[in-house]
């Protein structure tokens, strides 16, 4: 046999050496740990906290800076749609003025379209919330173009006013000749309400 037998006593110490390098290599590992590894990893991890604690705040505060954006954008928007619908309404302090605006309004339309108003009658308004609404029942005489008509209906109701066609009874003499209508519409507006007047002091 070549192989060379090692003594026990010899074996015993490399064993021994062995053994006692590694047991310093655990200590050495286990104070690097708790000395350089674990302060590490508990300075990284403070350190993240705070910067997700920062990155949170910094989200509020945009998310406040862009609510409070919002909100000024709506009051603006909502303010603007206010002044378009004021600019649209019928104008008259009381409801007998905005009725006569409107029969004059409904006067200028019927005589464009060749369309003869026999008779006005001013009904009750209505209130509706911060609005009032005025509508006017009219009698036409017969009309013999239908489409004299139509063309009076839709500008009433395209009108920069705010005006829209409540009821409608027509009467159409002839079948055969639909052209020849007569009836009655009841034409609405709205007018802002009056402010309440405040009540002297005594």
């Amino acid at each position: 046999m070549n192989g060379k037998i090692i003594p026990l006593g010899e074996r015993w110490r490399f064993l021994k050496k062995k053994t006692l390098w590694f047991i310093l290599s655990l200590i050495g590992a286990v104070i690097l740990y708790f000395l350089g590894i674990l302060p590490w990893l508990e300075a990284k991890k403070k350190m993240e906290e705070e910067i997700q604690m920062k990155q949170h705040l910094v989200l509020k505060y945009q998310e406040y800076i862009n609510g409070k954006k919002g909100i000024e954008e709506d009051l603006r928007n909502l303010r603007l749609r206010f002044e378009n619908i004021k600019k649209r309404l019928i104008e008259g302090e009381t409801p007998q003025l905005a009725s006569a605006n409107l029969q004059e309004i409904i006067k200028k339309i019927a005589t464009s379209k060749d369309i003869q108003i026999r008779s006005f009658r001013i009904l009750e308004p209505k209130d509706l919330n911060y609005y009032r609404k005025i509508s006017i029942q009219i009698d036409f005489n017969p009309t013999h173009s239908l489409l004299n008509l139509v063309q009076f209906l839709s500008e009433i109701e395209n009108h920069e006013k705010m005006l829209a066609v409540s009821e409608m009874d027509l009467l159409v003499f002839n079948i055969r000749m639909p052209n020849n209508i007569q009836g009655n519409l009841i034409i609405s507006g709205w007018m802002e309400r009056e402010k309440p007047k405040e009540k002297e002091k005594r």
